[in-house]
């Protein structure tokens, strides 16, 4: 049997894959948390790579706090970068399977275009700057690796935009989110089934590829669809971003194209109102 080790197990994506793997009882997965999985330790990652001898690793591991990475730079390069290139140096020389999830964050968000995997780069936040880092390491050190570059992840786990609509919903009549940034949600279910899928199809077309669910919104309108599919009576106010001021710059336009992966990765992907859906009624949020 295969090994599966997960790194950054007790984040949202890696609940996410860990529920998914269960549905479908898809055996040799291991789960790691921090404490038993530090990506910044070499030495503890070789000793997990010698008794585990990993078919696959599934890297869930990053340092996401977008805005507070602008004041911690070097500890958001040591996990996006560094960590990384201790997996992928591991990964290379076991010949274990990489699968890295990175973030539309790694564009500028100037356009107005769904954007290809080979769309230029040019991050505009330190968080986008060290992810696009560690995708920018594995190449060198292995050459089967799957880069999954994923946004506005939400799911009935942990923390997210979601659930933080639903519990202000319950506390205020009038909420304002801004309007002028699209993108695509993505639901963090659909992305662990996306993952698995790669493990169960043992997929050879290693490289790099976006994943989010289907179609495009704003923040606004991804907020309203949440009160409404979730019978709540709360009034949304679009603002712009200007009048919501954060420390790190978002893109104002990051909706990826998907076409590489459903023809090159042989995967079907949701509309974001039907996977939004589908979490509101697992959360008993739903009408």
């Amino acid at each position: 049997m295969s090994t599966i080790l997960v790194f950054g197990a007790s984040g949202q994506l890696g609940q996410c894959l860990a529920h998914v793997a269960r549905e479908r009882h898809t055996p040799g997965m291991v789960y790691l948390a921090e404490e038993q999985g530090n990506i910044l330790d070499p030495a503890g990652l070789a000793a997990l790579f010698a008794e585990y001898r990993p078919a696959y690793v599934i890297n869930c591991a990053a340092y996401t706090a977008v805005d507070k990475a602008e004041d911690e730079v070097d500890l958001a390069r040591r996990i996006n970068r560094d960590g990384v290139e201790n997996l992928a140096r591991l990964c290379g020389e076991h010949g274990t399977v990489l699968i890295q999830i990175s973030t539309d964050f790694v564009f500028a968000g100037t356009g107005n275009q769904p954007l290809l995997e080979t769309d230029e780069t040019a991050p505009i936040s330190v968080y986008g700057l060290t992810k696009l880092e560690g995708e920018q390491v594995i190449p060198p050190l292995t050459s089967r690796y799957f880069i999954l570059r994923t946004s506005w992840l939400y799911s009935e786990f942990a923390g997210n935009f979601v659930k933080t609509m639903l519990k202000l919903g319950r506390e205020r009549d009038e909420l304002r989110v801004i309007w002028d940034q699209a993108g695509t949600p993505t639901y963090a279910i659909d992305l662990a089934g996306c993952i698995l899928h790669l493990i169960e199809t043992e997929s050879q077309a290693f490289g790099l590829y976006h994943y989010s669910n289907e179609g495009l919104t704003s923040w606004y309108d991804f907020a309203t669809a949440i009160f409404a599919l979730s019978g709540m009576a709360v009034k949304t106010i679009p603002i712009r971003t200007s009048e919501y001021p954060t420390k790190a710059t978002r893109p104002l336009y990051s909706v990826m194209d998907k076409t590489l992966a459903k023809t090159a990765l042989g995967i079907q992907i949701p509309h974001w109102r039907a996977s939004l859906k589908v979490c509101l009624e697992r959360l008993g949020a739903a009408e």
